[in-house]
Formats: C-alpha cells, sequence, structure tokens
C-alpha cells in the first residue's frame, strides 16, 4: 500500500497474508497495459501519464519505460497528490513529499492516470477534479494494477494488472515485491 495508506492504519500494522503477484508478474502487467495503451490510443503521440501520488507514480514511470522499449517512443510522465480535492480531506495525512508535478499543459491529450490499487474510485475521483486544473484533456483514462472492487462511485479502469476480489476489511499491498493480500494487524 502507498505510504498515504500506511500512515493512515491508525497504529495497525499490515500483516502479509498471500502474496498474489510476483515482481515478474507486476512487470509483464505493466508491459501488458502499456502494450493497451498505445493500441488503444492508435500510438503514444498525445499520450500522458500521470501517477497518482504516492503508490501510482513508480508505475507510471514503469509504463513510461516499457512504452519506450515497445515503441521507441519517450511518454511525458507526471505526478499528481489529490489530498487537497479529496472529499474526506482532514480524515487522511497529507504528505509534504507527495507533490504534484504535470510535464505540460494537458489540452487535448489523452491523459492515462495510474495508481496501485482501486477500491471505492473516491482517489480517482479527486484526480479527475484535480486534473481539470492542467487543461482540458481530450480524454481521460484509468489504469490500475489491482482492482479490488467495492465501488461507491461509477468509475470503471480501462487497464487492470489483475482483478482481485477482496472483502473490505483487507489490504492490498503494491511494491517493487509483487502485490501481496493481507490484514491490519
Amino acid at each position: 500500500m502507498a505510504e498515504r495508506e500506511r500512515s493512515h492504519t491508525r497504529g495497525g500494522t499490515f500483516v502479509p497474508r498471500s502474496q498474489v503477484l510476483s515482481a515478474a508478474d507486476v512487470q509483464r502487467a505493466l508491459v501488458r497495459m502499456a502494450h493497451e495503451v498505445a493500441e488503444r490510443n492508435g500510438g503514444l503521440d498525445q499520450v500522458v501519464l500521470v501517477g497518482l501520488q504516492t503508490g501510482g507514480v513508480p508505475l507510471a514511470r514503469r509504463m513510461a519505460e516499457a512504452l519506450r522499449d515497445a515503441e521507441g517512443t519517450e511518454v511525458p510522465v507526471g505526478s499528481l497528490d489529490v489530498a487537497f480535492y479529496r472529499d474526506d480531506i482532514g480524515l487522511r495525512p497529507v504528505l509534504p513529499e507527495a507533490a504534484t508535478d504535470i510535464p505540460c499543459d494537458l489540452t487535448g491529450r489523452v491523459v492515462v492516470v495510474v495508481d496501485d490499487v482501486l477500491f471505492t474510485g473516491r482517489t480517482v475521483r479527486a484526480a479527475l477534479h484535480a486534473l481539470s486544473d492542467f487543461g482540458r484533456a481530450r480524454a481521460i483514462q484509468l489504469a490500475v494494477m489491482v482492482d479490488r472492487g467495492h465501488r461507491e462511485l461509477p468509475i470503471r479502469p480501462d487497464y487492470v494488472g489483475k482483478n482481485l476480489p477482496t472483502r473490505r476489511d483487507e489490504m492490498v499491498d503494491v511494491s517493487d515485491d509483487g502485490v501481496v493480500i493481507g490484514s491490519l494487524g
């Protein structure tokens, strides 16, 4: 889980139960999603990747590397902190190191928002709101490593590494070592 979620556990400790994806599985999923992005958009000329702080940023960078390797094209990569756009502001920590860095005007571009785990959809809703401050994108697409269900808003990803049905009380941790499911102990 991302640093913001780790610090939001209110003293609980993440207790891993089982590994769902290995590091190699995550890399294969990123490569597959990168190919899907290129195919769906007819190339990468107007594509910008924006990783959500904090878990989506490293995935967006790795996806950009996969796109460069597959297509020979450098895709701009940015980061977006949606803490001040959330509907639960004040309930979740705001991390000073979780900065927003959008590398270009998004007007007319295809923005692929990248995140580690899609759960309720509220972070993505906040991201859609925040992105409007950086121009009017032609389209916004969503890529997530894990879609765990339990949506509270009508949000659906365009690209998914792994659909992973979970219980609401379970937690999912995406890291360089893979994807682990567990609980708070």
